[in-house]
């Protein structure tokens, strides 16, 4: 099997092509794969994903962790500019977690590319409204991913619940080959969410961000209390007090469908707040 000494130091892949002949010939040899898709700019939410792939894909399976800044699923090209690209530290974080490939492709696109994928009900509403076009880049570069690494399972965390609901229906719809898993949001102390994006906030606005799993500590407690009056207009009008925060949306929804429904327990909450000029999402079952 192909693990074991070759892989005791990770290995990076820039070549789309030469990532689908090493897959191929994973295959041939009868080995699982598990691929860890990301950004770059790895944090411990990312790190936690690669012993879940580790535990998928079996101690002589591989562990393949891509890390691609996919240009299609970003509304502002400033966004994009901006992302953190720290490839150096990213890959330390691979070994240390036991990784064993590193897929970095420099791009994934034709430049006369005129092929996506639009998903039309999962992706509708909370981000697939604030960000028009976000999911079809985000379906497109998946299933381009699936093809050129051929893995056996995928692993996603919770804290993009609408993006790997996304990812479900496409694998599913599609017939694509790969078992979808879902890894528990990791959070800092004060339960933010860890994301790339908490890079960008100032010692203020990280103190404010906590307000977004405040909210939804919140919520829970309504529920459990059945004080659901306006319950939308008290968490936005708690987190606004913040003095930078500003709420794109709060929502509570059926986890399967997306589909808006009232708070109760059981039902899921998202919800996406401005903190300064960082946009920070979070989610969480009621």
């Amino acid at each position: 099997m192909i693990a074991g000494p070759f892989f005791y130091r990770v290995k990076t892949i820039r070549n789309p092509a030469a990532m689908q002949r090493q897959a191929q010939r994973w295959q041939r040899e009868g080995a699982r794969v598990a691929l860890v898709p990301t950004m770059g700019a790895l944090h411990a939410g990312h790190a936690s994903l690669i012993p879940r792939a580790r535990k998928a894909a079996g101690v002589n399976g591989i562990v393949v962790v891509s890390i691609y800044v996919n240009p299609t699923q970003f509304n502002a090209p400033k966004d994009l500019r901006s992302y953190p690209r720290p490839l150096a530290a990213d890959k330390k974080l691979c070994r240390a977690e036991g990784g064993d490939v590193v897929f970095a492709p420099k791009s994934l696109y034709k430049n006369d590319a005129s092929t996506t994928i639009n998903e039309t009900v999962v992706s509708l509403g909370m981000e697939g409204e604030s960000r028009p076009g976000h999911f079809c880049g985000v379906g497109t570069v998946v299933v381009k991913l699936f093809n050129l690494v051929l893995p056996t399972s995928a692993i996603f965390g919770e804290k993009d619940w609408q993006q790997v609901s996304l990812i479900r229906r496409v694998t599913r719809d599609l017939n694509l080959p790969t078992r979808i898993i879902l890894a528990p949001t990791v959070r800092e102390a004060d339960g933010l969410a860890c994301s790339s994006r908490n890079v960008f906030l100032n010692k203020s606005e990280r103190q404010q961000a906590a307000a977004l799993w405040q909210a939804i500590g919140l919520a829970r407690a309504a529920v459990r209390n059945g004080n659901l009056r306006g319950l939308k207009r008290r968490l936005i009008l708690f987190i606004e007090q913040h003095p930078t925060a500003k709420v794109d949306y709060v929502e509570f929804f059926d986890e399967k469908m997306m589909r808006p429904v009232k708070p109760m327990k059981g039902v899921r909450m998202a919800l996406a707040v401005f903190i300064g000029k960082t946009r920070l999402i979070d989610n969480a079952r009621l």
